[in-house]
């Protein structure tokens, strides 16, 4: 249960809640808030912002079916089955100019 505590003005403060990480990944944790210059709590609390608006929005698609890629294998599958292209105007063979 997540608790609220009350700031020195009196204004409630935002919830809190307390979360048991295994070792490697609070090191893993601590690196990416270190990368994106964030306190190891405010990494946390975006990556689990973004991790709920991903887990509802599957909900939402696999509900609905409007999606007809819904997981990380429907995604692959789709990515593999795809032909593979040359780009257009790309060189077939890079020549290497030497001085």
């Amino acid at each position: 249960m997540a608790t609220r505590q009350n700031s020195a003005n009196g204004r409630p403060k935002s919830p809190r809640v307390q979360v048991v990480l295994p070792e490697n990944l609070c090191d893993r944790l601590s690196a990416l808030a270190q990368r994106e210059s964030r306190t190891v709590s405010n990494m946390a609390k975006v990556l689990i912002q973004e991790g709920v608006n991903n887990y509802e929005q599957g909900s939402i698609s696999k509900n609905h079916a409007s999606s007809p890629i819904t997981s990380t294998e429907g995604f692959r599958s789709a990515l593999e089955a795809q032909e593979s292209r040359r780009l257009r105007g790309a060189p077939r063979r890079l020549k290497l100019h030497r001085p």
